[in-house]
């Protein structure tokens, strides 16, 4: 094949791939850009015109700022209980449905069907469910003798209610994967484990746990990713209250950028948010390296 024909593939490949390219700088490299620019200046929306560079003036009121301190720990705080309860119930729904029996595939719908639906729906459907004077939740409760509970108006049980609520909602995803996952492991390892005396608790754990580490690894991964996140769950079920107890960085971003029109101290905020997942997707990708 000569210089010019491969000129000629390489421009045509280029010319399909040129859509794409185009909506990527448009709706990713140039916003990176813009957020990073405008973290350093004292951009206020209603006067684009009057914005002035500032340095880093906006990173030191940021880290005087108690509310961007606790939306960080909020964060931290979601992510850490999110991570085994999330994945916990997973694993545990993935162990009912692998084995082959009556009902799988209702049971495979009906733990799924959270994962596709609105997030927005679910908050609100929840925030009926939990509300602290008809909820269906509390009218359960006190019928077996425990009283009312405030769930998201108490600043203690606010965080706790989302996390309840958002491994409820993903579950079902993490579900499939781990599935796979065990499907995936061959029935001669188990088969030969009995015959050595393994039971079902053994076989799990000498062999189940160790087989599923690259699946469950990823997801893990992007779980974590993920929880970093968290908006729409407080947005529509607390607004960040009580008392900031469930203000998280990305919708504090969204509230100092859309609410207050701060667009250049939201968008240090943003930086600061991008930095932190940048880490996490390196630390990613070098366990991912490590495993294999």
């Amino acid at each position: 094949m000569n210089k010019k024909s491969t000129l000629k593939e390489n421009l045509i490949g280029y010319g399909f791939m040129s859509p794409a390219l185009i909506l990527l700088g448009i709706f990713l490299v140039i916003p990176v850009f813009m957020v990073v620019y405008y973290s350093f200046t004292d951009y206020y929306l209603l006067t684009p015109d009057q914005r002035q560079f500032v340095g880093l003036s906006n990173f030191v009121q940021l880290f005087k700022d108690p509310i961007f301190i606790k939306s960080i720990f909020n964060t931290l705080k979601f992510v850490v209980w999110i991570i085994p309860v999330q994945l916990g119930a997973s694993l545990g729904l993935a162990l009912i449905v692998n084995k082959a029996r009556k009902g799988n595939i209702f049971f495979k719908v009906a733990f799924f069907a959270p994962v596709v639906m609105s997030l927005v729906v679910i908050s609100i459907l929840w925030l009926y469910l939990l509300n602290p004077n008809d909820g269906l939740i509390n009218t359960l409760l006190m019928k077996i003798g425990i009283d009312a509970q405030p769930f998201l108006t108490s600043p203690k049980q606010a965080m706790y209610t989302i996390v309840f609520v958002s491994a409820w909602q993903g579950a079902g995803y993490q579900m499939l994967l781990l599935l796979g996952g065990m499907q995936n492991i061959p029935q001669d390892v188990y088969e030969a484990a009995e015959l050595d005396g393994f039971n079902k608790f053994q076989q799990f754990i000498y062999i189940t746990m160790p087989l599923l580490k690259p699946t469950a690894l990823f997801v893990l991964l992007t779980t974590l990713i993920s929880a970093f996140k968290l908006i729409v769950q407080p947005m529509v079920m607390t607004q960040g209250g009580p008392m900031n107890s469930t203000m998280t960085m990305v919708y504090y971003i969204y509230q100092t950028g859309f609410t207050d029109r701060m667009v250049g101290y939201s968008s240090s905020i943003a930086l600061i948010f991008t930095t932190m997942i940048g880490m996490i997707s390196i630390a990613q990708r070098r366990l991912m390296k490590e495993d294999n």
